[in-house]
């Protein structure tokens, strides 16, 4: 997010934990994971955070911690960062303290460190001078764009602060990933179809003369890794196959020392003239590898990938022992000091705490997980995740049919529901979408909807299910299902009442249905009572389809879309009480404000229109033409609501070139709804997809994480298509707020325009309406101050506007026709 810098402290939450390996500390009490701007530190006992280091402006991508080399060095608990802020930080991550920064200029993707000393290097260090081995990105700025060789590997002194003059490994299209080996002091990068294997030297000078070995294969290669104590290399292509080479160097390191070299027919498996005496092939997955480590003896050597299952390849034998239904796939594995514990992360933004050598999952550290392809195709934000305003949770559409509660004020996974059973597997067809879910305004219920896709035409189902919460662990039981709910047609969108237990569901077949919770238990039984879910009423209009649905705040009326118009119901006697507009587009949002007073509707396509109606005449008050992704009303208020908006080209321009961001793409807008003008707006990044809600701000975790105010207001959170999200306090930003539309209303945010906008005819029977301000400038010039002068040819604009604003055809017609009569003066003869 863009907003203006501001003194109050936000919490920001929903980064990846998985976007670089993690590091276990000395004692492998701590676990190290790089978590966006910063490096946080969980416990392995607990699998909760401790601490975090805070001072890079930008993603860390690599931690290091310094290992203890002799016993009385093991209190010590320093590391070294990198980020793409082109710096290199040494911390003491007990304290947490920064220690050392050092600016290199560049973005560094990622950096590994051979050869340690037993002590935190320093400047003047007779130990000798420390190195870091860093794959940078070559260019910055619109220049890159120009360079076919962006990816950069260099050499770093750590000690002296600077980079090695002169030393550059390699160049690469792209910016590539380093693997180190300490004990073999091999160092080595994927690139295509080859790797590339340096040799460091024991005690290296600054502008030492590395060696190089190139070794060769048909397929891509995806990873890489180095045997812990023999000169063995490991790589994984992308079909899935493993390729294990060893002896390599040993004809270099033979001709250095003035051997022979083996004879070209003592060497199967190798290519060409590759340096290595043989090469042998490993395959069981079935998608490429993303995983490979050896273990600490060197005995076994892990690998996984897409399919969620981590192998243990016995490498003498040949035997293989799974850890199979880790449910995502694979990214990294890290044995740790202890040999009893080791970790892997997986995509789902999830990293797993391990018993060795059961391979038994002890913790879970779990992000935000993000979202699926597939309810990237579902498109409305408003169904893919929901907000549980009073506790501070979000539920979000997850792979594996599964919905995940996760609290934005603690940043960590509350629980998780399995929607419908299924084992990952790699490559199966999707054969169930989950397509809505909604929580109601107290939490204390959930509602999803699936939808079975047909095989062959034949065979599809959808399925309604209400899920009520346990208050102890906001985890949900299935309650009810209720099968192929309506007629005709997906579901829409799922409306709960404020008060009572009573759901609407809406069909784009046609129809919406009110549903009521009965109690299936007699009163007197002293069993446990089961509650379901039945119908109540049905409703339709015109059999169009029903597009989004809403109660008024207290109960009593329930908006529902039917397409491009707004019907008003009875909910409980399903008598339909009124219909109002008429948008050129589908209706995709509906939100009662201002305790009831206004109706503020959202519609989408070529012609979008976000819509504020008067409740009190059922009259349009005010509209934009502008592309609105989801909205929200502020709790407690007299008339406070927020939407996403997204930017057209012009006005992203326009943004970016405002606020010097060349991502941001949308807009949030905090409107009074009986204003057009916004009160206050914020540029935001990843617009399409996200959302926007309005938090109860008296939770003790709001008190904890410090986003309190005297007046206990709502805190808006922002989350973006990539689910991370923002959370600050509207009272405490208030004063470095950027506007993006200016009083007249006309700007390039959206094409604004007031549809309410009245021609001269009107006001020249009628006078003025009651004024905005619409003044664009402070000029003195009285010309612009001039009243209005009706025009010659009323009858042109008489009718202009909107019908609602317009007097009634009694008091129109007769002005209509007297305007429609010629006027000439006439002089008068008198006869004698």
């Amino acid at each position: 997010m863009t907003e203006a810098e501001t003194e109050t402290k936000m919490i920001r939450g929903g980064r990846s934990i998985v976007s670089a390996p993690p590091a276990f500390s000395n004692d492998a009490k701590n676990l190290l994971i790089c978590t966006g701007n910063t490096i946080s530190v969980f416990s392995t006992s607990t699998g909760l955070q401790v601490t975090e280091l805070e001072g890079h402006t930008s993603a860390v991508t690599s931690v290091v911690v310094v290992p203890s080399l002799t016993p009385a060095s093991k209190i010590l608990c320093y590391c070294w960062t990198a980020s793409l802020d082109g710096t290199i930080r040494y911390w003491d991550f007990s304290a947490p303290e920064l220690m050392k920064t050092i600016n290199i200029q560049f973005p560094i993707y990622c950096m590994v460190i051979p050869n340690f000393s037993s002590e935190p290097a320093e400047s003047g260090s007779k130990e000798g001078d420390l190195f870091a081995y860093l794959s940078i990105e070559k260019e910055n700025g619109q220049e890159m764009q120009k360079i076919s060789i962006r990816g950069q590997i260099c050499k770093c002194n750590l000690t002296k602060g600077r980079l090695a003059g002169g030393v550059t490994l390699a160049e690469t299209s792209d910016p590539e990933l380093i693997t180190v080996c300490n004990s073999s002091r091999l160092l080595g990068i994927r690139d295509k179809r080859k790797l590339r294997l340096w040799k460091l030297t024991e005690k290296e000078p600054e502008r030492a003369n590395i060696k190089k070995i190139v070794l060769h294969h048909t397929k891509k290669l995806t990873v890489l890794a180095f045997h812990p104590s023999e000169r063995i290399v490991a790589a994984g292509d992308a079909t899935g196959r493993i390729l294990i080479w060893r002896g390599v160097g040993n004809r270099t390191f033979a001709v250095m020392n003035g051997g022979l070299t083996k004879s070209e027919e003592d060497r199967p498996g190798v290519r060409g003239d590759d340096d290595a005496d043989s090469c042998t092939t490993l395959h069981w997955h079935s998608a490429e590898v993303n995983l490979l480590f050896f273990s600490s003896d060197g005995a076994y050597l892990y690998s996984g990938g897409k399919e969620g299952v981590l192998v243990l390849w016995h490498l003498d034998t040949g035997k293989k022992r799974f850890l199979p239904r880790i449910g995502s796939p694979l990214k990294f594995f890290l044995n740790s000091s202890d040999p009893s514990l080791a970790s892997i992360s997986c995509t789902d933004n999830r990293v797993h705490l391990l018993k060795m050598p059961s391979m038994e999952i002890l913790k879970t550290i779990s992000g935000i997980k993000p979202p699926s392809f597939v309810s990237k195709a579902i498109g409305s934000s408003n169904s893919r995740f929901a907000f549980d305003t009073g506790a501070g949770l979000v539920a979000l559409l997850t792979e594996n049919y599964c919905i995940q509660l996760f609290s934005l004020l603690d940043d960590r996974e509350i629980s998780e529901v399995q929607v419908c059973e299924r084992n990952h597997q790699p490559g199966d067809e999707i054969t169930v979408i989950i397509t809505l879910v909604a929580i109601s305004q107290d939490g204390s219920l959930m509602s999803t909807v699936e939808n079975r896709l047909p095989e062959e035409e034949i065979g599809g189902l959808v399925c309604l299910k209400f899920w009520e919460c346990q208050p102890l662990n906001k985890d949900f039981s299935l309650s009810t299902i209720i099968y192929e709910p309506h007629r005709d047609g997906n579901l829409s969108a799922i409306a709960f009442h404020p008060t009572r237990r009573i759901t609407v569901s809406c069909s784009y077949g046609g129809d919406f249905k009110v549903w009521v919770e009965n109690n299936a238990a007699k009163p007197t039984d002293n069993l446990l009572k089961k509650n379901g879910w039945t119908c109540h009423a049905v409703g339709s209009y015109k059999n169009k389809p029903m597009t989004a649905a809403a109660f008024c705040l207290d109960g009593s009326v329930l908006a529902v879309a039917a397409e491009t118009v707004i019907t008003l119901w009875d909910p409980l006697k399903n008598v339909l009480i009124s219909v109002i507009g008429d948008s050129l587009e589908p209706i995709s949002s509906l939100s009662f404000v201002s305790s009831s007073e206004y109706l503020v509707s959202a519609s989408r396509g070529s012609n979008a229109q976000l819509s504020v109606w008067k409740m009190a005449n059922l009259s349009l008050d005010w509209s934009y033409k502008i592309h609105i992704e989801a909205l929200a009303y502020k709790p407690n208020d007299a008339s406070s609501f927020a939407v996403l908006a997204i930017l057209t080209e012009a006005a992203r321009r326009s943004a970016c070139n405002k606020i010097k961001a060349p991502d941001v793409d949308g807009a949030i807008l905090l409107f009074n709804a009986a204003d057009p003008v916004p009160v206050a707006t914020w540029f935001v990044r990843k617009a399409a997809g996200g959302g926007i809600a309005f938090l109860n701000n008296t939770s003790e975790a709001a008190c904890e994480n410090m986003i309190t105010n005297d007046k206990k207001e709502p805190i808006l959170v922002y989350m973006n298509g990539d689910h991370e999200y923002v959370l600050f306090d509207l009272e405490r930003n208030t004063h470095s707020i950027e506007t993006v539309i200016s009083s007249s209303r006309v700007n390039d945010v959206s094409t604004i325009q007031q549809t309410a906008e009245q021609g001269g005819g009107y006001l020249a029977m009628y006078g003025e309406l009651p004024e905005f301000e619409m003044k664009t400038n402070n000029s003195n010039d009285p010309s612009e101050s001039a009243p209005f002068v009706p025009s010659g040819r009323p009858w042109e604009t008489i009718f202009s506007g909107s019908t609602h604003s317009l007097p009634p055809l009694t008091k129109l017609c007769a002005s209509f026709l007297e305007s429609l009569l010629e006027m000439r003066s006439t002089t008068t003869t008198t006869i004698e």
